[in-house]
């Protein structure tokens, strides 16, 4: 029996590098019996690709399209390109606003691991802050501020001014309110400090920003006994958690596959979801989506009084108990609105499940 293959009707291929990450993503419309399906293939450049469908039947041309045009718009808004060179957002719409700046991101440790890291002095502490992750680089008075996709974004008039008067300098922070809570020093006066150990750029961070109004250094502990009980006052008041960092460790961009020089703690759970529709009340109901690109709803949100109420389609950060599967979040919070993901960060792998077995006393629908 000889196998036809499937007739393409359109593709594309997009490439990513950043770091120590060389993938590729392929997408396609096939012709298949009378419709059309929609398929993948995915993994490191020059190796066997992972492959599947977005469609378990054919399905119309314009259904076809709808489906291949999200695949591609998630991809190449986090950095995906049809440029083999990978470079982020090369020939994409996002182009024009590519800063050149990209973060470090940190891969999360459990609590009994976070101990071991207490007790080592080869890493130090920092709060875990709950804000909005922004690079800027100040250049002869002009200051640019980057996003966590490396893509440029708008910073606070007073913020802007107080770092329009520093040298020349690449930093990394959060932006919390009113004030820049800066935690790591890339580039000083041209010379780039990425590759000089983790507590030599700081004592450098300290010393650069020392009098620019409304911007703060991290409070950072280095030695066990600080390093607990900031962990155990950050606890306290209900913190989002801490971050460890490796005292000799680099900076690199991008998030490594597993570990890193710099990890990350939470003391609750936290997903990013997209609003499904909103409910009469200050609520909206919420979904992430599965392998296959399927919606599955995960419950209701109220939104306080004090923020806006987010459109339908809008992502949205939620802080959450643990979940169930197959049910709703338990004890969800809404934290606010999030304008630098893009849906495919609302993956329904991203929750935190509850043992099977136990049931909360109250537990609500």
């Amino acid at each position: 029996m000889t196998t036809t293959a499937p007739t393409i009707h359109t593709s594309s291929r997009l490439f990513y590098r950043d770091g120590s990450s060389d993938k590729e993503y392929h997408a396609a419309i096939n012709e298949a019996d009378g419709g059309y399906t929609v398929t993948f293939a995915y993994g490191r450049r020059g190796s066997a690709l992972s492959a599947g469908t977005k469609t378990n039947a054919p399905v119309t041309l314009e259904k076809a399209r709808q489906i291949y045009d999200k695949l591609i718009a998630e991809k190449t808004s986090k950095g995906y390109t049809p440029d083999g060179s990978g470079a982020l957002f090369a020939m994409t719409d996002s182009a024009e606003r590519v800063s050149g700046l990209v973060p470090q991101l940190l891969n999360s440790i459990e609590e009994a691991h976070a101990r071991k890291h207490i007790e080592d002095d080869a890493w130090c502490l920092q709060e875990k802050f709950d804000g909005k992750r922004i690079m800027s680089a100040v250049t002869s008075g002009a200051v640019t501020g980057s996003n966590r996709k490396g893509l440029c974004v708008s910073m606070p008039q007073e913020i802007s001014d107080a770092l329009a008067a520093l040298s020349d300098c690449v930093l990394d922070g959060e932006l919390l309110g009113d004030k820049y809570v800066v935690f790591d020093l890339l580039s000083l006066g041209g010379d780039d400090l990425r590759s000089r150990p983790y507590r030599e750029r700081f004592e450098a961070l300290s010393a650069a920003v020392e009098n620019a109004d409304r911007v703060v250094v991290a409070e950072t502990a280095w030695d066990a006994t600080g390093k607990q009980a900031m962990y155990d006052a950050i606890a306290a008041r209900a913190g989002e958690g801490v971050v460890f960092k490796k005292a000799d460790g680099v900076s690199v961009a991008g998030r490594p596959a597993s570990g890193g020089s710099q990890v990350k703690c939470k003391f609750y759970a936290t997903c990013t979801c997209e609003v499904a529709a909103v409910n009469d009340q200050r609520s909206v109901r919420l979904r992430l989506f599965d392998e296959g690109g399927e919606a599955v709803p995960v419950g209701n949100v109220t939104i306080p009084v004090n923020k806006t109420v987010p459109a339908a389609g809008a992502l949205v950060e939620i802080r959450y108990l643990y979940a169930y599967k197959g049910g709703s979040l338990y004890q969800p919070a809404y934290l606010g609105e999030r304008d630098d993901l893009s849906p495919s960060d609302c993956a329904l792998s991203q929750l935190k499940y509850k043992a099977e077995g136990y049931q909360p006393e109250n537990m609500e629908g």
